[in-house]
């Protein structure tokens, strides 16, 4: 398992945030600072856990999503939120 980013929700809007439709969901961050740091902008209905929406999250790069779900409590199945991107959320 390898670091990716740290998540912080927020509720302001971003000038550099990349809308993703589909989740409902902004993103800003990620790759422009040194740190791993991602901000996440959630639309009212956006379909997540208040968990999610509210507290940051530290997000790994695994090699087999799969397994590394096994025996955890899965709050958001895996899905894509770009090409070649599969992620889940785990509590």
């Amino acid at each position: 398992m390898q670091f990716h980013h740290y998540g912080v929700p927020t509720n302001e809007p971003l000038p550099d945030e990349k809308y993703i439709p589909h989740l409902k969901m902004a993103v800003s961050g990620y790759g422009k600072n040194d740190f791993g740091i991602e901000k996440m902008r959630f639309d009212s209905d956006a379909p997540f856990p208040a968990l999610v929406k509210e507290k940051p999250h530290l997000a790994f790069e695994v090699k087999n999503l799969r397994t590394a779900l096994e025996d955890k409590n899965v709050i958001i199945q895996p899905n894509s939120p770009s090409p070649g991107v599969l992620v889940a959320f785990i509590e």
